[in-house]
């Protein structure tokens, strides 16, 4: 199956929204929505769906624009989509004071809940210890708001270990399979070399975006997978150091074309609109 078979629609207009049309005022119109994630193999009604999901979900608010019907990012989307900007490309340093941020909740959910809040706390960067107690090596945005919003009632507190450094990487062994998420890494850069090296200066700027898009897609899985632990908690020789720069070579090599053809959808949705003009 290919990859643009398996990507969902909602998630692909997060990626869309958050890598092209955050920095363009974040709205776009429907039509251009469609046009942009064509090239990824989503049609048109599974756009529209997925739009209508957003809207209820809170992260896309209806608005109407002069090329047609559009969504606009509402303030919580835009500041998710900014922090996993900063997750994405690393914009921030990655610091250890030797200390952890604790979680231990208290029991009671049921099975649905418990899986869709363990989902949001990796995302925030923390790892579980056992279903109650979770930790991460540095405190993660907003995690007060998500526990609250959840219903669940917690603990929160920072931590040292008393063993330094050594007893620090046992915890981090405990909450994080540092083993699958290097053998992830890996696997992102060879399923990811041959799609990239057809993409040439040759190659058109929809192809381009195309490669692009699909590269971002799929780094953004490691959102939820890698918290990013600081470099003295590593393994020697991380995968994921070599993966990061892979990634920022590729992603910046296609940006110049990707960009191009998402001015060329945006403006063509402007340019229809005027020539239908206000009263057609």
């Amino acid at each position: 199956m290919s990859q643009c078979a398996v990507m969902q629609a909602r998630s692909a207009l997060f990626d869309l929204y958050g890598d092209y049309l955050r920095s363009r005022g974040g709205r776009a119109p429907v039509s251009a929505l469609v046009k942009l994630l064509s090239p990824l193999g989503i049609a048109a009604p599974a756009v529209r769906t997925a739009v209508s999901r957003m809207v209820r979900q809170g992260w896309l608010h209806p608005l109407r624009l002069a090329a047609g019907p559009g969504y606009l990012l509402t303030p919580r989307a835009a500041r998710r989509l900014d922090e996993a900007a900063a997750r994405i490309y690393r914009t921030g340093k990655i610091g250890w004071d030797g200390r952890f941020d604790m979680i231990v909740l208290e029991a009671g959910t049921n099975r649905r809940d418990r899986q869709r809040l363990a989902a949001n706390l990796s995302y925030l960067g923390y790892g579980m210890l056992d279903e109650q107690n979770w930790v991460a090596t540095r405190p993660g945005e907003d995690v007060d708001g998500l526990l609250t919003e959840a219903g669940v009632r917690y603990e929160r507190f920072t931590a040292a270990h008393t063993s330094g450094t050594p007893g620090a990487m046992g915890v981090v062994r405990r909450a994080w399979d540092l083993d699958e998420i290097a053998n992830a890494y890996q696997e992102f850069v060879s399923a990811q070399r041959p799609l990239l090296a057809s993409v040439t200066v040759r190659s058109c700027d929809e192809d381009a975006y195309a490669a692009r898009f699909r590269l971002v897609h799929a780094w953004r899985t490691f959102l939820f997978r890698d918290p990013q632990l600081p470099p003295a908690l590593l393994p020697e020789r991380w995968p994921g150091t070599s993966a990061a720069a892979f990634f920022d070579r590729h992603a910046a090599r296609l940006r110049p074309a990707a960009d191009r053809f998402v001015e060329q959808c945006l403006d063509g949705s402007h340019r229809i609109a005027r020539q239908k003009g206000p009263h057609s």
